[in-house]
C-alpha cells in the first residue's frame, strides 16, 4: 500500500515563493487524492486477479498509470523543494550540466522555457538518461505520457494549475521564476549520484 511522504519542511516554510495555502491544498488534498486512487486501483487489480475477472482491465491499467505516476511525480516535486536557503548543484552535477547544456544559464533558460511551454497541465523534468549518459529536459503533459523509458527524474516542476493558481493566477512565468529560489539542490544532487 502506497503511503504519502511526510513533507520535510513546515507548510509555511517556502513562503514567499510558494504560499502555505497553495502547499496545504496541493499536498493534503491533491497529492493525497493521487495516493488514495493509486491504492484503490491496486486493490481493484488484486480483486481482478483473485476472481479472474479482467473485464475492466483496460480502465484499471490506465488508472494505475495515471494515478501512480501522479503520486510519484508529486513526491519528487515536494522533495525537490526546500526552505529558501542557498543550495547549488554538486560539482559532478554542474560538470554534467555544462557538458550537456553549455553552461548553467543555458540549462536554466531551457528548463524555464520548457516549463512555460507545457501545454495545458503537466510537468517539466530534468532527467538523467542512462542509455545516453546525458541529462535531458522533458515536458510531461499527462503524468504517464511523454517520457524516455529508463530515464531517472532529478528535478521536477509541477505545471498543473493547482500548483500555482491560488498565488500566481495565470502568471506561470512568475511561478517558475519563484521556483528557482526554493529548489533543494541537495535532493537533486542525491538523485543524480
Amino acid at each position: 500500500m502506497l503511503k504519502m511522504i511526510d513533507l520535510p519542511y513546515p507548510l509555511n516554510s517556502l513562503e514567499p515563493y510558494y504560499s502555505k495555502e497553495t502547499l496545504d491544498l496541493h499536498y493534503n488534498i491533491l497529492y493525497k487524492g493521487y495516493v488514495d486512487n493509486t491504492n484503490q486501483t491496486q486493490e481493484k487489480l488484486k480483486k481482478a486477479r483473485d476472481t479472474g475477472d479482467f473485464s475492466n482491465i483496460k480502465c484499471l491499467e490506465k488508472n494505475l498509470s495515471f494515478f501512480g505516476s501522479g503520486a510519484i511525480l508529486h513526491e519528487l516535486f515536494f522533495l525537490n523543494m526546500g526552505i529558501p536557503i542557498p543550495t547549488e548543484p554538486s560539482i559532478k552535477l554542474m560538470q554534467q550540466i555544462v557538458k550537456d547544456f553549455g553552461n548553467y544559464e543555458k540549462f536554466k533558460n531551457q528548463f524555464t522555457e520548457a516549463s512555460k511551454a507545457v501545454e495545458a497541465s503537466g510537468w517539466c523534468l530534468l532527467v538523467w538518461v542512462p542509455k545516453w549518459s546525458k541529462l535531458e529536459i522533458l515536458q510531461c503533459e499527462k503524468h504517464q505520457n511523454l517520457t524516455l523509458w529508463g530515464c531517472k527524474p532529478l528535478l521536477v516542476l509541477d505545471m498543473w494549475e493547482h500548483s500555482y493558481y491560488l498565488q500566481y493566477h495565470t502568471n506561470r512565468a512568475d511561478y517558475i521564476s519563484a521556483f528557482w529560489n526554493i529548489i533543494n539542490w541537495n535532493e537533486v544532487n542525491k538523485r543524480f549520484t
